[in-house]
């Protein structure tokens, strides 16, 4: 959670960080002639004492802030972030802002822990011209832990020296080492702003977007890829290696669109979903290319399509999140029909957007333009008294996105306008505070500081780290409690 404080703190210089008590005297000589002051202290103003006093305010903490309370910053306040609150911080700021972005796999390997690490991100621009947007292929290395100074650290080891060395007991003594982060990129044209980018999980060099000129567009970035490797850090492509234009284009939507999904079953196969009500399913040639069917047409009620996820387990079987409050199971063997239909918001609030549990596959979560978070049993998704398992309404904001982590099935994040949040439905709420909390007990963390956040996502490959996109840029963290 974010603190809020007139101002940063500004780094004092490491000589003046010493204990006064323990600094070393210096001899004086002709080329080091010390001053000494004949009336020391002697005199204090009054005004220099009010001032240092009002320095000091503003510089003081005034207390810790959360975007769930409703209460706005003043003007002139600014949050500081905890240092203390994560593991792993690094935060950048692009010429554009962005809608989208996903994680493109590497082979460093599963289930990282060890610092440093380094990511890779597929990501969209939304510039002010259509001509000016790109699809951005991003590498952060040497991401470091998160060192948080102590009065040890400042005051150094002779300012305590019945503190125990446990230098042979750190295994994990190298994940300490400050570290600059290096930053790679290569972007590709990309005629209209990118409303939605996804990778495909079983080859991640392949990268959809959805653009708000009416096309979806497929990406090979495998050439960038191999950059990346050969650079180690300092990556030069020449004119070649970057892609030009994508490898295949779709224009039969006849409107923009933000609904896209690969399906993680079949290799492949993808699925997209325009405004006006209409889903479009992809399916590869064994000569190249893609057969693309109509496989849902919006007649009598178009309701825009705001999200699609393939189920984790079934081939044929896919979700969409609609405006109007509905979400609805289709299978692709029975086109034009949906064969769950449930309006899960009675205000006919949006449903922004959906995720399908990977591990616990009759479980999704969902979204609302209400600021509604909720978990959904597909054992239990028909009939005209549908609740959902959980329930979480304390966003002042529509939520923005949602995913489950990919290994743990009680956890998932999500985004408002106003920051990101991670839920453990695990945690059971006390029966001594029930109905007591401005926030649910499952509530783990919030990051915040950005403005209007668009989207978030796990790592697939480094524990417990995500990545946020929002209209001031990007941050990659881990949280100090997971």
């Amino acid at each position: 959670m974010g603190k809020k404080s007139k101002r940063g703190r500004t780094k004092q210089p490491e000589e003046e960080r010493v204990a006064p008590a323990l600094r070393e005297p210096q001899e004086e000589t002709l080329d080091n002639l010390q001053f000494q002051d004949p009336y020391p202290e002697e005199y204090i103003l009054d005004d220099e004492a009010e001032g240092s006093e009002e320095e000091g305010a503003d510089m003081e903490v005034i207390q810790s802030w959360n975007p769930l309370s409703g209460q706005p910053l003043e003007d002139g306040q600014t949050l500081e972030m905890d240092p203390t609150a994560y593991k792993m911080y690094h935060a950048l700021t692009p010429d554009w802002p962005a809608l989208s972005f996903d994680f493109i796999r590497d082979d460093l390997g599963e289930a990282r822990t060890r610092f440093p690490h380094s990511l890779i991100a597929a990501i969209g621009t939304q510039a002010d011209r259509p001509d000016q947007n790109q699809l951005t292929i991003l590498k952060m290395s040497d991401l470091a832990r998160m060192h948080v100074e102590t009065d040890d650290d400042i005051l150094g080891e002779e300012y305590n020296p019945d503190k125990e060395d446990d230098s042979d007991e750190d295994d994990d003594s190298d994940d300490e080492v400050e570290l600059d982060p290096i930053i790679e990129h290569f972007s590709i044209p990309h005629y209209g702003g990118v409303n939605r980018v996804r990778c495909m999980p079983q080859q991640s060099n392949i990268v959809a977007t959805w653009s708000d000129a009416g096309k979806v567009h497929l990406f090979n970035v495998e050439s960038i890829l191999q950059r990346f490797n050969m650079g180690e850090g300092k990556a030069v492509a020449s004119p070649h290696d970057i892609p030009k234009k994508p490898f295949y284009s779709y224009d039969q939507h006849g409107s923009e669109g933000y609904a896209l999904d690969w399906s993680p079953v079949r290799k492949g196969g993808l699925a997209t979903g325009d405004c006006t009500g209409n889903i479009h399913l992809w399916d590869p040639r064994p000569e190249g290319g893609y057969a693309v069917s109509r496989f849902y047409e919006a007649i009598d009620t178009p309701r825009s399509v705001e999200d699609l996820q393939w189920s984790p387990s079934e081939e044929t079987v896919l979700a969409s999140a609609e405006c109007g409050g509905y979400v609805r199971i289709f299978d692709s063997r029975a086109p034009q029909r949906a064969m769950l239909s449930h309006k899960i918001h009675k205000e006919s609030a949006d449903v922004n957007v959906l995720s399908w549990n990977r591990l616990v596959t009759n479980l999704i979560a969902t979204g609302g333009d209400d600021g509604a978070l909720s978990v959904w049993d597909l054992r239990h998704f028909s009939g005209e008294a549908v609740k959902p398992l959980a329930r979480f309404t304390p966003h002042k904001t529509p939520i923005t996105s949602v995913t489950w982590h990919p290994t743990d099935e009680s956890m998932l994040a999500a985004t408002d306008d106003d920051g990101a949040y991670i839920y453990d439905l695990s945690v059971e709420e006390d029966e001594t505070s029930a109905g007591q909390l401005d926030v649910p007990p499952q509530l783990l963390f919030v990051h915040c500081g950005s403005q209007q956040f668009k989207e978030v996502h796990w790592h697939p490959q480094i524990t417990s780290c995500l990545m946020t996109t929002a209209l001031t840029g990007f941050s990659a963290f881990i949280p100090s409690n997971l």
